[in-house]
């Protein structure tokens, strides 16, 4: 019986289990309201795409074209000393049979000296953990090297040369302007076919550099017959090995001849051969090399033909801007130029190469249709006054740029690079504008700081004039209606932390850390050497993306509907409105001679209420126009909002020991909330300050809207006018909002024209 009862029970459980299921597949087979997507979506929504896993991570692609590298390996070999000794742990007897099983399988003469021990012993000491992240990244570039030395009948061994040379960065420019893996000058490069122009410069390009190093190679080994010193001219030219040669008598051997060469090439033979023992042997020594993702056999190249840029192939292919810098170095713009008669290839991973074969067409689709929608010149079209105002073109969004003059007070402190990151200027700007010559300014000095900021477009006089005449003579009609959309709008703002060093930290492992150089820590905390001492701070700055969102006004033009009555007529005699505008305001005709601060003065007003109330962008006003006068100012508006807020602050005062870490806990908040409300630039506070935790909401018992509800039972009929909008409008009633008149006169969006009749009150 007992069992009986159980397997009944199950059987009620499952059966409302089922039934819930049915009601929520009920509730999700509901129409859902269809979500707009971009058009960039939608393209690559019919896109074909391959299951193959990318090749690439962005992080790791964003370490390999770090000149961090680049900026040590040229440091060394300026300042290596062969004469001065490392205590390494390498017995001198084994580096002979070491050196001697090299020389034995190369063409290089590599005979054991100290010079060439101490080298070696510094590297591995000083630079395991470059010689790390190199070996992780000859796996994409050797196998380019050794297929164009080996087609040339160069020995392999050369490939270390651009370890030495560029530390395997395409990217990188030495301080008299050679560029690229194998360091190119420009003439050089010119003389051996490289192309070099505003979009492509051919010396960053792995393959075509590649080829036209070991072209010259070989035309100096015809000329010297010595591969030590076809190095040594590689670095400093033929020229300065011919007189080097002289200078010692006639000797060719690279060691006899090296105390003539420059002494950037001194180091250099040295630096080249002690490249080679540890990557010969660096298993020997501990040397991991990193993990290499990117192969060279696992990419392909595909001609592009369409002018594209990085951005637009990394939103369409979802890969990122990164891994195409990485794998297309020789384009120095982020662009694929289309030249004409020209072709112009990019490289990617053979997955984002299927990819694009397969969509083709639909990407230059998009490439067409962001091409299409860009700004051209000339965009505005100049109207005649035979043409009504509905062919008038104006651009999608209209703004201008104007300059700014802001002052800053310097406080206790502060210098010059601290207020450039405040005003996002540089510290050069901040020096020019203020005629300094250092970097430390006294306190309470005030700085002259320079900003560009961006403004509603404004109509010059004569196109405004043009305007009113085509919409009052061929179409009255016809009006400029404004309307406001909110844009997100995302800017950098650059932000300063702080680094306790601990013990065994050093610059690379700090710099890969926050995601920076080691040159910029160095510069940030003036720093010489490498050397850093446990508990010391270090300042990094980092540059963070902060979203705001801002509202935009938008001219465009509109025609009102046969129905809609015309605005109310004007009576020039008592300056107001007919009875067709239930709204009481004045009204003012501007008469000859007089300006907005002379209107002001004789109604009692401000010239910022003035042109608040009728949209003005200046002072600047026509004699016959016709201004609105109200009857009550915006300060004194604003003044009875603050009066009657409807938020109560709750203060903490700052007691021993408190930070703004505790104070967020202690209250439930966050370190940028107390921040935001507190008007705090950093994080820090003082003993006994009050500050703003929170803001709690005050119950009213009757509100402003429900008393002008109560007093006003009978709905009125407000006729829109140019220049109004439902924000406007809003102001003019006591608490009535913008979602109650949308909500009386069941208006989806915002947009109204003028001569609408809307019911306030329904």
């Amino acid at each position: 019986m007992t069992l009986k009862n159980k397997f009944t029970a199950i059987c009620i459980v499952a059966t409302a289990f089922l039934n819930a299921q049915e009601i929520v597949k009920d509730k999700d087979s509901l129409v859902k309201p269809e979500v707009k997507i971009s058009f960039l979506d939608s393209i690559k929504k019919t896109f074909v795409n391959d299951e193959m896993a990318s090749c690439v991570d962005s992080l790791w692609a964003k370490e390999m074209v770090s000149l961090d590298s680049y900026d040590q390996m040229i440091t060394d070999i300026k300042n290596v000393n062969v004469d001065q000794k490392v205590d390494y742990e390498l017995p001198t007897e084994l580096l002979k049979e070491r050196l001697k099983k090299l020389d034995e399988k190369s063409p290089f003469n590599i005979e054991y000296n100290q010079g060439l021990e101490n080298v070696i012993k510094s590297f591995l000491k000083n630079r395991k953990k470059t010689f790390e992240r190199l070996m992780g990244i000859s796996q994409f570039y050797f196998p380019i090297f050794e297929e164009e030395l080996a087609k040339n009948n160069i020995p392999l061994e050369i490939k270390y040369l651009a370890v030495v040379e560029s530390a395997l960065n395409p990217k990188a420019v030495s301080r008299v302007g050679a560029t690229g893996l194998w360091q190119f000058m420009y003439q050089t490069g010119k003389q051996y076919g490289l192309n070099i122009s505003s979009y492509v410069d051919e010396r960053s390009d792995p393959l075509k550099a590649s080829s036209a190093a070991s072209e010259y190679m070989k035309n100096m080994f015809k000329i010297f017959g010595d591969w030590d010193l076809v190095l040594a001219s590689y670095n400093s030219g033929p020229g300065n090995v011919s007189k080097a040669i002289r200078r010692s008598g006639g000797y060719q051997n690279y060691w006899n001849i090296r105390k003539h060469l420059p002494k950037e090439t001194q180091g250099y033979l040295p630096a080249f051969l002690a490249t080679m023992y540890i990557f010969e042997y660096h298993k020997e020594h501990g040397i991991v090399p990193n993990k290499a993702i990117a192969n060279h056999f696992a990419t392909d190249t595909i001609m592009v033909k369409r002018h594209m840029s990085f951005k637009q192939i990394s939103d369409l292919l979802d890969i990122s801007v990164d891994e195409l810098k990485f794998y297309n170095p020789s384009y120095k713009r982020q662009e694929v130029p289309y030249i004409s008669g020209e072709q112009n290839f990019i490289r990617l991973p053979k997955s984002k190469v299927a990819v694009f074969t397969s969509n083709e067409d639909k990407i230059y689709a998009y490439v067409d249709y962001e091409e299409k929608n860009r700004e051209k010149p000339f965009a505005i079209a100049k109207t005649t006054s035979n043409k009504s105002i509905d062919t008038l073109e104006k651009p999608e969004t209209d703004k201008e740029f104007v300059t700014r003059y802001k002052f800053h007070k310097v406080k206790r402190g502060e210098n010059i690079y601290d207020v450039a990151l405040k005003y996002g200027v540089t510290a050069n700007n901040i020096r020019d504008w203020n005629n300094l010559k250092g970097s430390k300014v006294s306190r309470g000095k005030t700085l002259k700081i320079v900003t560009t900021e961006r403004i509603a477009y404004k109509q010059n006089k004569k196109e405004k004039s043009e305007t009113t005449d085509i919409a009052s003579v061929e179409n009255p009609t016809s009006k400029v209606a404004k309307t406001y959309k909110l844009e997100k709008v995302t800017t950098n703002k650059q932000v300063t932390k702080y680094h306790k060093v601990k013990r065994g930290d050093n610059l690379s492992e700090i710099a890969s850390k926050y995601d920076v150089d080691v040159s910029e820590i160095k510069k940030w905390n003036k720093i010489k050497g490498n050397n850093l001492i446990a508990g010391k701070s270090l300042k990094i700055v980092k540059t963070e993306q902060v979203t705001k969102t801002i509202k935009k006004e938008v001219l465009v033009p509109s025609i009102d509907n046969n129905d809609e009555q015309p605005i109310a007529n004007v009576d020039k005699k008592s300056k107001k409105a007919t009875k067709n505008d239930t709204v009481s305001e004045n009204y003012y005709i501007v008469a000859k001679g007089e300006n907005l601060f002379s209107i002001a003065k004789k109604h009692h007003v401000t010239v910022e209420d003035l042109k608040e109330w009728n949209n003005l962008f200046n002072t600047d006003v026509k004699a016959g126009t016709q201004l609105v006068i109200s009857g009550e100012s915006t300060t004194k508006k604003e003044q009875e909002i603050a009066a009657k807020s409807d938020f109560k602050e709750i203060e903490y005062t700052v007691a021993q020991g408190d930070n703004l870490s505790s104070i967020a806990k202690k209250h439930n908040t966050t370190i940028d909330k107390l921040k935001e409300l507190n008007n705090l630039d950093d994080n820090v506070i003082k003993l006994g300050q009050t500050l703003v935790v929170s803001k709690e909401p005050v119950t009213k018992t009757k509100t402003k809207k429900d008393k002008y509800l109560a007093d006003n039972n009978k709905p009125t009929i407000y006729q829109v006018r140019k220049g109004d909008t439902l924000l406007s409008i809003s102001k003019k009633f006591p608490g009535v909002t913008i979602a109650d008149i949308k909500k009386w006169n069941k208006i989806k969006n915002e947009k109204i024209k003028p001569g609408m009749k809307l019911k306030i009150n329904s």
